[in-house]
């Protein structure tokens, strides 16, 4: 489904991102991607939405090369995937409701559809019983459950996942990773980008391991590695 080939990023102070980066992942698949700060993480990510540009080697999903999609069939393409960030990125002036419906709303869907579907979603993430509470009214446990009903409404085939659990304390750390498992076991691919031991440790999926841009670790039953010498 996606596939990174001896892909590169170097930023224009030098910076290098990623350095010939090579992985495949499967339809279906929950893979966590780890390393330090700086590692290279993130701009996978990027990469992979075009916000950014490989400075070398390829990206492709569903086999299709990603550079070959131009202007007007980006967003387009972008209808693929979901994405939850650390820092939730709720409209504060929309309730919980109105926040999942306009993730459809931009998909141009019917009024209809939006009030069949936005209680079904809200019902699934477990904050059916918020939903004309505005952000501010509710935990952070809660508003990262939001953001995934709105990551998850479109119906994308892979939800990325920035550092989802980076603002949460254990108890909801744990309930947005069962979470997402979840959603996983309900055919969307998951892409996790985390610096959290426990929850890598406690998944029990594919673990890449990343340092420096580079792969030093892929593991189909992966735990939280780094390596000595950082």
């Amino acid at each position: 489904m996606i596939y990174f080939d001896n892909v590169s990023k170097i930023y224009h102070n030098n910076s290098v991102a990623l350095d010939n980066f090579s992985f495949a992942m499967s339809e279906g698949e929950f893979v966590s991607i780890v390393g330090r700060s700086g590692a290279g993480k993130s701009t996978i990510l990027k990469l992979l939405l075009k916000e950014e540009k490989p400075t070398k080697g390829i990206i492709t999903f569903r086999n299709k090369d990603i550079s070959k999609i131009k202007g007007r069939q980006i967003p387009l393409y972008r209808r693929n995937f979901g994405v939850v960030y650390q820092d939730f990125k709720l409209l504060p002036q929309k309730t919980v409701y109105e926040n999942v419906a306009f993730a459809l709303e931009i998909l141009s869907k019917s009024q209809k559809e939006i009030e069949k579907k936005v209680p079904l979603i809200l019902e699934t993430v477990g904050i059916l019983e918020k939903a004309h509470h505005f952000p501010h009214q509710i935990s952070a446990g809660e508003r990262q459950r939001v953001a995934i009903a709105r990551a998850i409404i479109g119906e994308p085939d892979v939800l990325l996942a920035d550092e989802p659990t980076g603002n949460l304390d254990v108890f909801n750390t744990r309930a947005i990773i069962k979470l997402l498992l979840k959603i996983n076991d309900l055919g969307t691919s998951i892409l996790l980008v985390t610096h959290n031991r426990e929850i890598v440790n406690s998944l029990g999926k594919r673990v890449i391991t990343i340092d420096k841009g580079r792969i030093i670790k892929d593991e189909k039953i992966g735990k939280y590695y780094l390596s000595p010498h950082i």
